[in-house]
């Protein structure tokens, strides 16, 4: 495959490559690569651009190819508490695998990011067709849960833990 040339200067690869090559996604096989890239687009997003919200419908989820984003948590005050900080190789965005479709985090760009955009409707159409699709997506998305978990976790109890007096 020959990658696409973008301005004379800068080589994008096919979708197909960077959806096989991801991190995120290794050691699935051809048939489910290629489920995923039928399902995938490319986005850009520029810092401090928001990338999803929470309370808002989970269309899809992201995976970073580059860039950093923050997960953010809204809290009653409506400030924004940092959950985590995500990076290349990571997913974003689980929501929109598990009913009622909503994201759970707020996140934005900390610094200029690209990722893979996959659309949950059709994701979910061909998992429920092909259920090892579905089996690996959870597998892999039920990690990044636990991690997301803890991280939260780690943030409540930074929060609200008093310092002991001797």
């Amino acid at each position: 495959m020959n990658p696409q040339i973008i301005n004379h200067e800068i080589q994008i690869e096919p979708l197909a490559t960077r959806v096989a090559f991801h991190r995120f996604l290794a050691g699935m096989n051809h048939t489910q690569l290629t489920l995923l890239t039928d399902c995938a687009v490319a986005r850009h997003f520029k810092t401090n651009q928001t990338i999803l919200r929470e309370g808002e419908f989970a269309n899809g989820f992201y995976l970073i190819e580059n860039g950093k984003a923050a997960l953010e948590a809204e809290a009653d005050s409506g400030e924004s508490m940092l959950i985590q900080k995500i990076g290349a190789g990571d997913l974003l965005g689980w929501s929109w695998m598990f009913p009622p479709y909503v994201w759970q985090f707020t996140a934005r760009p900390i610094e200029p990011t690209n990722t893979l955009f996959f659309y949950a409707a059709i994701l979910r159409e061909y998992s429920e067709k092909d259920h090892s699709l579905g089996y690996e997506l959870l597998k892999r998305i039920s990690a990044v849960m636990v991690r997301r978990l803890q991280a939260a976790h780690d943030q409540m109890l930074s929060l609200y833990s008093k310092p002991r007096v001797a």
